[in-house]
């Protein structure tokens, strides 16, 4: 372990503040370190791991692709490519999809179209995209811009102009920052960074129904919401409305670096030129996401998800009822929960958790993320939840002035 902390130490750019572990295997809902320690692990590759770790389908989906076609590149038609863009179209609002290799790219790619939208169809000289304070959607320069939390911006101004920030779920503070120069809004259905917070249905409907109105776009980030997550297929499906644009990455390819921006036909207005990636969609990528998408129909994992989450979700209640002075609340959808503290300890609930073998995520410095994979069973959400009471119970209350 020593010798691997200290190739990352002299030779790895430090932009993450790393677990002092080094994970080797992992096998469905649990990875195994250098050391042979077992994890249940609630992370998933922030939400990635859809099937969890080696699932035979994903893993014999990659190994045959790789025997046959990694690249091309897309100057050449291929297969998986057009089955993946198939299969996504053919169970969502969506009917063109591009492909790149990241939600930061996925989110890019919307913005680049919503501009090109405002331009072209409204005639704005100097589109404007509103997106929601606390919300997440990349870290390239324009995503992170879009994204309404300044700590990710520190360093990097000037930034991309033509975005404002509103308050999530406040429809009268949205309204009021439109103007003729608004061509999207850009928001997640659950935002999953800034706090693990739900979409109000309310707030939602009347936003559809106004962009509508003023022919904005309307963008959903799935990024992390998408492919099951939230105990549906799509995010936007708890919230009643249809979005005129979505993007995805994460869970689509288990793990393979994939992104995808899926559209309605009369806004898929990209041409030859405008936009492209040189891996995007490639065989390697596609054939992963074939698998997923066909696996999460074989084992009804949108279905798992639905169940586990609500097992998850009231475990979590009964945890914030018995430790009222450490936690405030529980909330999420699906598989996707959030525990709320009392005060910005949630680094040190991951940490205490890690000791115990379960591994979980911040959102936030007071939100810990539950997200596992939705292959997760009953047992294991019961072991989660088993660890993260005696970890609380060990906790000290904080007492403040």
């Amino acid at each position: 372990m020593e010798t691997v902390r200290q190739a990352f130490e002299e030779h790895v750019m430090h932009t993450y503040a790393r677990f002092p572990v080094v994970f080797e295997r992992g096998e469905g809902c649990y990875l195994e370190d250098s050391e042979g320690r077992r994890y249940l692990d609630f992370v998933a590759g922030i939400a990635t791991c859809a099937l969890g770790h080696a699932h035979p389908v994903l893993g014999a989906a990659i190994a045959e692709q790789a025997r046959t076609l990694i690249h091309v590149s897309n100057l050449y038609y291929t297969r998986q490519q057009g089955e993946l863009a198939r299969w996504l179209t053919d169970n969502s609002v969506a009917d063109q999809v591009f492909f790149c290799n990241s939600g930061a790219e996925a989110n890019e790619g919307a913005i680049k179209l919503a501009r090109k939208y405002g331009r072209t169809v409204l005639g704005i000289a100097e589109p404007q995209i509103i997106s929601t304070h606390l919300s997440f959607h990349g870290r390239t320069l324009a995503t992170v811009t879009a994204t309404g939390q300044p700590k990710y911006q520190k360093h990097f101004h000037p930034l991309v102009p033509g975005f404002v920030h509103v308050p999530y779920n406040d429809f009268d503070a949205l309204r009021a920052q439109v103007t003729d120069a608004t061509c999207a809004v850009l928001i997640e259905p659950i935002q999953g960074e800034g706090g693990v917070m739900p979409g109000d249905v309310d707030f939602f409907r009347k936003l559809r129904r106004f962009c509508s109105e003023q022919r904005i776009l309307l963008i959903l980030d799935e990024v992390q919401t998408g492919m099951g997550r939230t105990g549906k297929l799509w995010g936007y499906e708890h919230l009643g409305i249809e979005p005129d644009i979505f993007t995805l990455a994460k869970a689509l390819g288990g793990g393979v670096p994939i992104g995808a921006l899926c559209a309605k036909a009369e806004f898929s207005l990209f041409e030859p030129g405008d936009h492209a990636s040189t891996f995007g969609g490639n065989p390697l990528a596609c054939a992963a996401g074939l698998a997923v998408c066909q696996t999460l129909e074989a084992e009804a994992l949108v279905e798992n998800a639905r169940v586990r989450g609500e097992q998850l979700a009231a475990g979590l209640k009964r945890i914030a009822e018995r430790f009222g002075s450490l936690v405030r609340l529980s909330r999420g959808r699906g598989l996707m929960q959030g525990l709320v503290l009392v005060a910005p300890r949630a680094a040190e609930v991951v940490r205490l958790a890690m000791d115990e073998g379960l591994l979980l995520v911040s959102a936030g410095p007071e939100v810990v993320r539950l997200v596992p994979p939705l292959i997760v069973s009953a047992i294991e959400i019961d072991e989660a939840l088993a660890i993260l009471e005696g970890v609380l119970a060990r906790l000290p209350v904080t007492v403040t002035a």
